[in-house]
């Protein structure tokens, strides 16, 4: 279990300069609005105990270079359950970062609602659902941490609902408490690595690195062109006031990037087998190469927010040409499985809402088709993913580095918008399954894959692609 924290020492963790926001008042008949016998004692002792008048404090820091309003969880108080005066801060806390257009973070540490407001505590959810909505729909960046504990009510909104999820290591993170679990229920189950693996946090940093981390993201999520305007000036770091980009630029007000340069072998291929075992070769460059080639610095978003992740496609966001905040998804060569689908499809959207270009990069030899992936359900997926690509409220460019295999690969793909590398193909079936189809020989697989015109120049001539990428060497 990670060390807890109070809402103070968290906020100190993660930035510099708090300034608390004024308080809103909200009067209560004894014992609160249930009349809870005792209820004003418990309330009583948590201030003695915390210094704290409520389970949430709530204000602005400075996090790297960037100012965001902070929503910090005490969980001294009453477990960090949420009340009515809770959610009475909360919702000024989110007023006021879309009056300043500034982003919100969230230092989750909760139980769950307050059972000495009832349903009035529970109701306050809905509140800070909306809140977080409305900031969703106003292009403000929103990021989670998750504190030991994260249960309840709170990681069902602040946490989960956040566009990046961080948690602190083995943080207690579950919408069941401890309590209230099954008696035989795996505790590992409830951890932040566990929602880690089941895709429902995007990362696990250490408390020392915390402030680091939440800095880069800011710095992606807030200000596209931050590193070629400048965060430092002489070596001293200035403050940033950062207007968060409107809610959603269309294709018009965002200009597509540019496509990497090829980092392979520069040649074309002679014949269509040529095409295959190039982007096969086991020598080929692979996504994450590319991707430390085109971006200075980047922060990986992970897991489909519904039960899985897929280490063969990379997403994120990172700072491309002329500094300009870039979201990326990139297959790794491996067939895609439906949650790498499903996690690019989050990656494009949450794109569109804060305004910026993506990059895909096509690598894959297709949709992986075992027993557990139709479980899983793949084809809803890729046309999960068919369809943010085709509604893409921001430009995207996409670079085919290696296998382009059928419908697995062109669901990343976008139309009008795609290029290719020398050492890449693309296919509308590998030539040995299309040869299996046609009830061919092996032997005439080399000639199939010629018939398919997979090449990227055949792809140039037939249209499908815009052109072919030159050598990073050039």
């Amino acid at each position: 279990m990670t060390e807890r924290f109070s809402a103070r020492e968290a906020i100190a963790l993660a930035g510099d300069d708090f300034r608390e926001l004024p308080v809103p008042m909200r009067e209560f008949k004894p014992d609160g609005p249930l009349s809870w016998q005792g209820y004003d004692d418990s309330r009583r002792r948590a201030l003695t105990r915390t210094g704290e008048d409520e389970s949430v404090v709530c204000g602005t820091a400075v996090i790297g270079s960037t100012r965001a309003v902070l929503i910090a969880f005490e969980f001294g108080f009453l477990g960090g359950s949420l009340g009515e005066r809770t959610g009475d801060r909360v919702e000024a806390a989110y007023t006021h970062a879309r009056a300043h257009r500034l982003p919100v973070v969230s230092l989750v540490a909760t139980g769950g609602s307050r059972m000495q407001e009832g349903m009035l505590a529970l109701t306050q959810l809905q509140r800070v659902a909306r809140q977080s909505a409305l900031a969703r729909e106003a292009g403000l960046p929103q990021i989670a941490v998750l504190r030991d504990p994260t249960t309840g009510g709170g990681w069902a909104t602040l946490g989960a609902g956040a566009d990046v999820t961080l948690a602190l290591p083995g943080a207690q993170v579950g919408f069941a408490g401890s309590r209230v679990r099954p008696s035989d229920a795996d505790p590992a189950a409830y951890t932040a690595e566990a929602q880690m693996a089941a895709g429902a946090v995007d990362a696990v940093v250490r408390e020392e690195e915390l402030r680091e981390t939440l800095a880069l993201w800011l710095t992606l999520l807030t200000a596209p062109a931050a590193e070629a305007e400048g965060e430092v000036e002489g070596e001293v770091e200035v403050e940033v006031e950062v207007e968060v980009e409107s809610e959603a630029a269309s294709r018009g007000e965002v200009e597509p990037v540019p496509p990497p340069a090829a980092l392979g072998a520069p040649g074309l291929p002679a014949t269509g087998w040529d095409a295959v075992r190039h982007a096969r070769s086991p020598e080929r460059p692979r996504a994450a190469a590319y991707l430390d080639a085109y971006f200075s610095r980047r922060a990986a978003i992970s897991g489909d927010r519904c039960g899985g992740s897929d280490d063969g496609m990379l997403c994120g966001f990172g700072s491309g040409p002329a500094g300009r905040t870039v979201a990326y998804a990139a297959q790794c060569g491996t067939a895609t499985r439906p949650a790498g689908y499903r996690t690019a499809a989050r990656l494009i959207r949450l794109a569109g809402r804060l305004g910026f270009p993506v990059l895909t990069l096509v690598d894959t030899p297709g949709a992986a088709n075992d027993a557990q992936a139709e479980r899983q359900g793949a084809g809803s997926a890729i046309a999960d993913l068919f369809a943010a690509v085709a509604t893409a409220r921001t430009p995207v460019t996409t670079l085919v580095i290696g296998e382009g295999g059928s419908g697995g690969a062109l669901a990343l793909a976008a139309p009008g918008n795609t290029w290719a590398t020398p050492d890449s193909y693309f296919s509308v079936i590998a030539p040995e399954l299309a040869a299996a189809i046609l009830k061919r020989p092996a032997s005439e697989v080399r000639d199939t894959a010629d018939q398919l015109r997979i090449r990227p120049q055949d792809l140039v001539e037939l249209g499908v692609i815009r052109g072919i990428v030159e050598h990073a060497g050039r």
